[in-house]
């Protein structure tokens, strides 16, 4: 049965939204899609909505749809892509959830009346080294308290909530939903990084935080990292650097081979990612896929780069964004699997 038709699936519609998109997307990448309006025009244009169920508020796009917009606009704007799907999985998280706390929230979220963000990376790749749970949740009664550190939340101080998750006497993975003006909560100023500042990613401490809600546990018993929004964000950001190789081969012909050979690549891996969009697939499938686009995003960077010659080594230029910005994706929500793949690809 073929899913319904959403509009974000035509490509003149998409087409449009990305523009408009690019306009702000200088502001965005200084002060974050937050306050550029970025997001204003995400909600205003139905992109927000396409990631929430039908009956709270949404439309409800398939997911080949939301990782064919991912990739758009990752190609036009890594800053707001990276917020969006930010986004996106604490909604996912919040429709999960218990239908009265869905139907709640998300109807606000999906027209973009409120801005939510998660931090989950405690429960996945950030800190495991540690040995002892980053974030903790204990129960007196019916009321929960949080305490400790969500190392990692993009727009925490841009959002009015967070969807975090934390381990519990038993050992168990829970997910709260937790106001940013809850009391004990204490948001850091947002990280100066390597690329994507414009996130404003920030480190946030909770001591004794009651948070607003409780979700649910991951079904699986464990968080899911590696997923198709990475790999969708990669391949956005592959394909920006791969259209500034064919700017620079107007010029200069014995790029186009190159360029050539890499969208050959792009459009491989992107059938991949629609496939497994489609069908769903396994986890070890899923990683190789965010491998792929990983060494993919860095490498036409790096050739990017090359093409530009001294011009794109100056601070501000666009090869020189996207070779900092394909850095990113070494670090962001990497499972050993992934992490191993590049390491042994970089040491070959």
């Amino acid at each position: 049965m073929c899913p319904p038709f959403h509009p974000l699936s035509d490509a003149e519609t998409l087409a449009s939204l990305c523009d408009a998109i690019s306009l702000c997307a200088d502001r965005t990448q200084e002060e974050g899609p937050w306050r550029s309006g970025a997001f204003a025009i995400l909600a205003q244009q139905g992109a927000m909505a396409a990631f929430i169920p039908t009956d709270c508020g949404g439309t409800q796009a398939d997911e080949s749809t939301l990782m064919q917009m991912l990739t758009a606009i990752a190609e036009r704007c890594l800053t707001t892509a990276l917020a969006l799907s930010q986004w996106a999985s604490a909604c996912r998280i919040i429709a999960d959830g218990p239908t009265a706390i869905g139907a709640d929230r998300l109807p606000a979220l999906a027209r973009g009346d409120t801005c939510t963000t998660v931090g989950i990376s405690q429960l996945s790749t950030s800190q495991q080294h540690l040995g002892s749970p980053s974030l903790k949740a204990n129960r007196s009664g019916d009321a929960w308290r949080l305490s400790g550190v969500c190392p990692w939340v993009t727009g925490a101080d841009s959002s009015d909530t967070i969807v975090t998750g934390a381990v519990d006497d038993c050992g168990k993975n829970l997910f709260f939903i937790v106001s940013t003006e809850a009391p004990g909560l204490t948001i850091s100023l947002p990280m100066r990084m390597l690329a994507l500042s414009g996130s404003r990613t920030s480190s946030v401490t909770f001591r004794d935080v009651q948070p607003a809600a409780v979700i649910a546990p991951p079904v699986s018993g464990s968080m899911r990292t590696g997923g198709l929004a990475t790999t969708a964000l990669a391949l956005g950001a592959a394909n920006a650097s791969i259209a500034l190789l064919r700017k620079e081969a107007v010029s200069r012909s014995a790029i186009e081979p190159f360029a050539t050979g890499f969208a050959a690549d792009a459009s491989l891996y992107k059938a991949r990612l629609q496939k497994a969009a489609r069908t769903g697939s396994e986890a070890h499938v899923r990683e190789a896929l965010r491998a792929q686009a990983t060494s993919l995003a860095v490498r036409t960077a790096q050739a990017a780069l090359t093409a530009a010659k001294g011009a794109g080594f100056i601070a501000g230029q666009p090869a020189e964004r996207l070779l900092r910005e394909s850095m990113f994706f070494l670090v962001w929500s990497c499972p050993q699997s992934v992490s191993s793949a590049i390491l042994s690809e970089l040491a070959s």
